[in-house]
């Protein structure tokens, strides 16, 4: 339950035709990654109260891009922008608290600043207050409240809180345990194309937890995670294969998915011993697959 939002610039900036064209040029140099010359035009205009030429120069000022990383600066900016309401950069604020990024987390104020953008409608923020309360930051977890901000994003279609919100249901935190609902849930998010969704979701349909089983879709999904990367999924797919469960026994296939698995930190030795019968033909064939093989969160067509 680790996965937070990055916070994107493109995220936080929304330009009004009531603002100055000087800043929308701002956008559109810093579209073009001409980083330096954003940060001379956004400057003066932030100087001079802009709010989202606040967030523009604090994220510059974050990320080193058209000047020297300075984290101070950046808390500074953030902070005039946050003071005028601007809840993307509330959020970007809490999360710099959050994750200690100016050298010293402060739990107090990401807290308070991850709420205020969550109060005000602020999705990833949301998402990230009820990650808050999961214990994700090393306080006593408060269940409750973490399925009240979950399912408030989760309601918006967030996937990430789709996803987190049926882990709460499926290790029955501040909820009842229902692995129907996490099934639900893990469904909605991987329809959006959530690589770790669609390998939960897989696993409750190939074993037939809370949704009607069927190994064939299951593994469908489980194939899908393991295309994405998903190193659990590619030990899931490789024996998968190997057995013949869900999908034609297929050895190559079986070996492709363990050499990968082993690759992402996923050893099995059942499947070493499975994958001994290889011809030197079918173990060249193997190489050939794992070089070329590429990540790829396509989102492929079970969608039962």
């Amino acid at each position: 339950m680790k996965r937070l939002i990055a916070v994107g610039l493109a995220c936080m900036l929304a330009v009004s035709a009531a603002q100055a064209t000087t800043f929308e040029e701002a956008v559109a140099l810093y579209q073009d990654k001409n980083y330096a010359d954003a940060f001379q035009v956004a400057r003066p205009l932030a100087e001079k109260g802009n709010a989202e030429a606040q967030v523009m120069l604090a994220t510059l000022y974050e990320n080193g891009r058209g000047t020297e990383k300075d984290m101070s600066q950046a808390v500074s900016w953030y902070g005039a922008a946050a003071s005028q309401n601007h809840f993307g950069a509330m959020f970007a604020l809490g999360m710099i608290y959050l994750e200690g990024r100016t050298g010293t987390r402060d739990l107090g104020q990401a807290q308070k600043w991850i709420r205020k953008a969550a109060e005000a409608g602020h999705l990833p923020a949301q998402h990230a207050l009820g990650m808050y309360y999961t214990g994700l930051a090393g306080s006593d977890p408060d269940w409750a409240k973490a399925r009240v901000w979950l399912t408030k994003a989760a309601d918006a279609n967030l996937a990430d809180a789709q996803y987190n919100l049926g882990l709460l249901y499926l290790q029955g935190h501040g909820v009842e345990k229902n692995l129907t609902t996490a099934s639900e849930w893990f469904k909605k998010a991987a329809l959006q194309g959530l690589p770790h969704a669609a390998l939960d979701y897989g696993v409750l349909v190939f074993r037939g937890d809370g949704v009607q089983k069927d190994e064939k879709i299951g593994v469908q999904w489980i194939v899908f995670a393991a295309n994405a990367g998903n190193p659990i999924a590619q030990n899931r797919a490789a024996r998968a294969y190997a057995t013949g469960r869900g999908v034609a026994q297929d050895i190559v296939q079986a070996a492709k998915w363990h050499t990968l698995a082993i690759k992402g930190g996923r050893p099995d030795d059942w499947l070493d011993n499975a994958i001994k019968q290889l011809s030197r033909d079918q173990r060249k064939l193997v190489d050939e697959l794992v070089s070329k093989f590429q990540p790829s969160n396509a989102l492929g067509k079970p969608v039962k």
